[in-house]
């Protein structure tokens, strides 16, 4: 009888220290979550199209994908009870709530949020087939091609309305912006989500081996940032061919050695920390050091990183299709709407303007919510 009193005293303890969150709070937290879930998915579809051996598991996201948040909003209201029931919850609710506070972090969420609307409702929120021509449909007035936009609410007498305007080959500019959503997030988030895994593997393993086995990684680490970053993933795109999978796996490779350093660079401060050696004279094996130990106290930087490269993957993705090394046509991708437009920018500035708009509109997204981010893991700033 006295253990199990002394139990539920305990648990008592414990609920009478989780700090209580407004409604308002609770569903912003929800929300975040429910945003980081999505992008989680987009990275994850993008990476099992590289594999085909993983038919299986990728069928099994695609159908996720295809429910979007019928499966996203309980995902993440499901996290946040799990984490509000758990010891750390503190750390977690915490960090969400100080990003919630940040201005930048807020507004970056807002535009990545619209952007996944954007990508997920596609077909919904296109008002044309983004890949057929319009010649030929019932309301369409020739001459097509290059054709400004039309919005009855601006004046415009037509029949059908273009919100964007018609491309070079007389397809709904809008309906090929909206799809090109899709394309961006998943090349930008899969590549980043590459990079980081092996990026921090390898700096796991070169700053806790040290020695000549961290000179070799980090050697060509170095060799590899030698050469400016554009470059090297035109170079491994013209070995391996054109086309969007050799571009998001360049970018990753790319983008490996930002992280390693990154990784490395923690791994080094805090293997030298008196839990760390109180592990190594307890006999822990080294792979438990490294995994249970040191990587949970590593991923700070990393989420932050990982978060600001998003929007240079996406960049860099718009750059390699726009000399022709990314997305080949027909598929709607805003680099390459900006490399078939880019010799009319004068005549018909709206084939320019929109795509280069949305490349924007994403890095900027990325870069303040990765803002947000640093400062709200940041102790120095959020102390009461």
């Amino acid at each position: 009888m006295q253990r199990v009193e002394t139990v539920s005293l305990r648990t008592k303890d414990k609920a009478m220290q989780l700090k209580p969150i407004s409604l308002g709070r609770a569903v912003a937290v929800c929300f975040l979550l429910v945003v980081l879930f999505r992008v989680i998915a987009f990275g994850i579809t993008g990476i099992l199209n590289l594999i085909p051996e993983l038919a299986l598991p990728n069928r099994i996201i695609t159908v996720i994908n295809d429910l979007h948040y019928l499966i996203a909003i309980p995902v993440g209201i499901g996290v946040y009870v799990w984490l509000r029931g758990r010891e750390e919850e503190s750390f977690f609710i915490e960090t969400i709530l100080n990003l919630l506070r940040k201005r930048a972090g807020v507004i970056g969420l807002l535009i990545l949020a619209f952007l996944l609307i954007l990508a997920d409702f596609a077909p919904v929120i296109a008002t044309h087939d983004p890949i057929q021509p319009l010649f030929g449909q019932p309301g369409e007035v020739p001459p097509l091609p290059r054709k400004p936009p039309c919005i009855h609410l601006l004046g415009c007498t037509e029949e059908v309305q273009h919100y964007m305007g018609i491309d070079l080959n007389a397809r709904d500019e809008f309906s090929r912006v909206v799809y090109a959503a899709q394309t961006s997030l998943v090349v930008g988030t899969s590549s980043v989500l590459v990079a980081i895994v092996v990026g921090t593997l390898l700096g796991l393993v070169a700053g806790y081996a040290g020695g000549w086995v961290d000179n070799i990684i980090m050697r060509i680490m170095d060799v590899m940032l030698a050469f400016p970053g554009l470059l090297l993933a035109i170079t491994i795109v013209t070995i391996r061919g054109p086309g969007l999978e050799n571009a998001l796996l360049a970018i990753a490779i790319v983008s490996i050695p930002a992280y390693a350093r990154v990784t490395r660079a923690s791994v080094l401060s805090i293997k030298e920390q008196e839990f760390i050696t109180a592990e190594r004279c307890i006999g822990a094996e080294p792979w438990r050091i490294l995994f249970v130990h040191i990587l949970p106290h590593a991923l700070t930087p990393l989420i932050v990183q990982g978060t600001l490269g998003i929007g240079s993957a996406v960049l860099e993705a718009a750059a390699l299709s726009f000399v022709g090394l990314g997305a080949q046509p027909p598929t709607p991708e805003w680099g390459a709407m900006l490399s078939e437009a880019r010799a009319y920018v004068f005549t018909s500035p709206h084939l320019v303007f929109f795509p280069g708009f949305f490349i924007a509109l994403t890095v900027l997204a990325f870069n303040l919510l990765g803002d947000g981010l640093r400062d709200a893991l940041d102790p120095r700033l959020n102390r009461s």
